[in-house]
């Protein structure tokens, strides 16, 4: 099993390729810290689609972008979450237009 914040730190992969590790990755709840609870972000997609939504936290101020992780592949052996006793957990999906760099979008006219 993995704890994906060692993960992202031991690895000697570049900054800018994603972590692809052989066993499930395992999304391990952090350790508490007094008078604070944890939110666990998630962000899943293509590294397009992930990196885009990191900028658009980033330009609202919602979360610095050296804050995230590095991007991790998905291996085929899944991800494996471990909430704490009482969590919820909410999904929502975006849809994200993929443009073509050769087409000019309508509103660019």
């Amino acid at each position: 099993m993995i704890y994906v914040p060692s993960l992202a730190s031991s690895t000697s992969s570049p900054a800018n390729e994603p972590v692809a590790p052989s066993a499930p990755i395992v999304l391990s709840a952090p350790k508490p810290r007094p008078g604070r609870e944890p939110l666990r972000h998630i962000l899943l997609g293509s590294r397009a689609g992930v990196d885009e939504a990191v900028q658009r936290l980033h330009v609202l101020r919602y979360a610095e972008q050296f804050e995230w992780s590095r991007a991790i592949a998905v291996p085929e052996t899944g991800i494996l979450i471990t909430p704490n006793q009482g969590d919820v957990l909410r999904y929502r999906v975006q849809w994200r237009v993929i443009r073509d760099p050769l087409r000019q979008h309508p509103n660019d006219l």
